[in-house]
């Protein structure tokens, strides 16, 4: 199962998440959106979006960079392990808390709100509870990682994240004996990163993908008219 998880799990979840993204804006265009429920109840949902998005993203650009910066760059640049680990753990901690505060709402309100449960699918729902328990699991590694601040458990993270982008076949045993929660962790992550494509989440990659589209591919026209015109030919 370590072997699964750490080994050959991630390349299904990245393989599913790269294919499937491009597959879903290429063949279901208008399906790639939020569905924002901002008309239904606006209060809640601002104050909950913010703070939610404010701390995923911080969480995850933290593990992009945190997991992926070669160590040699680390130690050339006079990082020690353990202010690596600190940084990791006070940044992370306070993302977390957002992303909480923030997740809590927004689930409150597609839970407890009749018309917006009414209006989201089960999906939306799976995907949000299931966000909810990855972050949840990510706060309590937090008091795991505090017994090891030397930074060594984060050291064989790192290890494993490069590995496998490095097509290492060795990369599972770099985290052999790790905390179970850290194990859960990955695997609720690499889930999460499965079931991208089929989601709501797939917004979350307009901001690299539609802009690419529009700079260097040649873009369909756009018929524009206004209300009175359309009304007028409909007429007509």
């Amino acid at each position: 199962m370590h072997y699964f998880i750490f080994g050959i799990y991630p390349y299904i979840a990245l393989s599913v998440l790269v294919i499937g993204s491009i597959a879903r804006y290429e063949r279901d265009p208008f399906t790639w959106k939020t569905s924002s429920s901002q008309l239904l109840r606006r209060r809640q949902l601002v104050v909950g979006s913010v703070l939610f998005h404010i701390g995923v993203l911080t969480i995850f650009i933290g593990h992009l960079f945190g997991l992926l910066t070669p160590l040699w760059l680390i130690e050339a640049l006079g990082i020690s392990h353990e202010a690596k680990q600190i940084l990791a753990i006070v940044v992370g901690g306070a993302g977390a808390a957002a992303a909480l505060i923030g997740g809590f709402m927004l689930l409150h309100r597609r839970l407890f709100d009749a018309r917006i449960r009414a209006t989201s699918s089960t999906m939306d729902i799976i995907i949000l509870s299931l966000l909810m328990f990855q972050l949840c699991l990510g706060t309590l590694s937090i008091f795991v990682s505090l017994q090891h601040i030397n930074g060594s458990e984060m050291v064989k993270f790192m290890e494993w994240a490069q590995a496998i982008f490095t097509l290492d076949p060795r990369a599972a045993s770099y985290t052999v004996g790790v905390s179970w929660i850290f194990d859960l962790h990955i695997f609720t992550g690499l889930t999460i990163f499965t079931l991208f494509p089929f989601t709501r989440l797939v917004h979350l990659l307009s901001g690299l993908f539609v802009p690419f589209r529009y700079l260097f591919l040649r873009p369909g026209y756009q018929i524009v008219r206004t209300r009175k015109r359309a009304a007028k030919q409909a007429a007509e």
